[in-house]
């Protein structure tokens, strides 16, 4: 099991990780993690923990799982996105075919305004791509 261990574990968080080294070369034979450092993958910054200097090492494993970290969050983004467009034709197929009157009462004001912001801010970003391309 050991020589399968990565060398570095990154304990996701909100905005970044906690990035701790793994260590299985002790006489107990057990897993000892120790945290080197913490990154914010919105500003980019890779802090050493405590005392601590990052060896290249390191620094090459840290900027290697932000550069794939912010991949992942970017496809979520989309994949988010798309799941939205599958909720909204699966609400209007709850709209047309079962809503009750008093269902629709609950959520079509919220609903309408939701649209209408979307529909602004998609239009407004169209027609800004639209000038720059042309």
């Amino acid at each position: 099991m050991a020589g399968d261990l990565p060398d570095y574990y990154f304990r996701v968080r909100e905005n970044g990780a906690f990035v701790f080294r793994v260590d299985t070369e002790n006489r107990q034979r057990r897993i000892d993690m120790d945290q080197i450092a913490t990154v914010n993958i919105r500003k980019g910054e890779i802090k050493p923990h405590g005392d601590r200097q990052l060896t290249p090492e390191d620094m090459a494993a840290i900027e290697e799982w932000m550069a794939e970290r912010l991949k992942l969050l970017e496809h979520r983004d989309i994949d988010d996105i798309l799941r939205a467009v599958d909720y909204l034709n699966t609400t209007a197929q709850w709209a047309q075919s079962k809503a009750t009157d008093d269902q629709l009462e609950q959520v079509t004001d919220a609903l309408l305004l939701a649209m209408h912001d979307l529909r602004t801010v998609l239009v407004r970003k169209k027609a800004d791509r639209l000038l720059k391309g042309g």
